[in-house]
């Protein structure tokens, strides 16, 4: 499933970082890293589902293509730092709209404008999510397929889950990624895969700061600052 970009208005000579990974794996975390560093627009393309998600909740009589099309046009990245995006509720919503073929056309368009029209006071665009290299952004600069075990994984979202949920248990937590583990790999449009021209990079036993500093290492090497 992909979209052809030659719609979308098109900045030369910028920067375009895309990053796949499972869930809990960390280029979210790398992603606003990187792109600070480099002074990118960074879009979590995850977040733009769980708008729509938030819309289709509070505004379900609204809730139809046209009223999409026309709060996703308005769309601003700041939209999308609203901390009632991050409630399980609306994660739940975000992966059913997700297979919404009419929906995703519509987030697509989003994320093309993201990535190939960033304001021009961005270098260039840095986007994370399931699909960034081989349907969003398949002619990026630099490509990654960020990936960690399943153990580390499950284990990095309970801690983060277990700060704000004293009830929450690793188990439950576990059996969360391996379910979606199981759906990100095995939906029919757009699953989440590696492609053959992005760079693998395994997290499990690398910090924060290391793991960065490969990245750092790997887009030098391709772009000239």
């Amino acid at each position: 499933m992909s979209y052809k970009i030659n719609k979308i208005n098109k900045r030369k000579n910028i920067i375009k970082v895309a990053i796949d990974s499972p869930a809990a794996a960390g280029a979210g975390t790398q992603a606003k890293l990187i792109s600070k560093h480099y002074n990118l627009l960074q879009l979590d393309t995850g977040r733009v589902y769980r708008f729509v998600a938030n819309i289709k909740i509070n505004e379900p009589y609204k809730f139809n293509y046209a009223y999409l099309k026309k709060k996703i046009n308005k769309l601003k990245i700041e939209d999308l730092e609203n901390k009632n995006l991050l409630s399980d509720k609306v994660a739940i919503v975000a992966s059913l709209v997700a297979k919404d073929r009419k929906i995703r056309k519509l987030v697509h368009t989003f994320q093309l404008k993201c990535a190939y029209n960033p304001p021009k006071k961005y270098a260039g665009s840095c986007l994370d999510g399931r699909d960034i290299c081989s349907v969003i952004v398949p002619d990026a600069d630099i490509k990654l397929f960020i990936t960690a075990s399943l153990k580390t994984r499950a284990l990095r979202r309970y801690k983060e889950l277990k700060a704000k949920n004293n009830y929450i248990s690793y188990s439950d937590v576990l059996k969360s990624i391996k379910k979606r583990d199981k759906s990100d790999i095995n939906r029919k449009i757009s699953p989440l895969k590696k492609t053959k021209d992005s760079i693998l990079l395994n997290t499990s036993n690398l910090s924060i700061r290391r793991c960065f500093l490969k990245i750092k290492k790997i887009i030098d090497k391709k772009i000239i600052i």
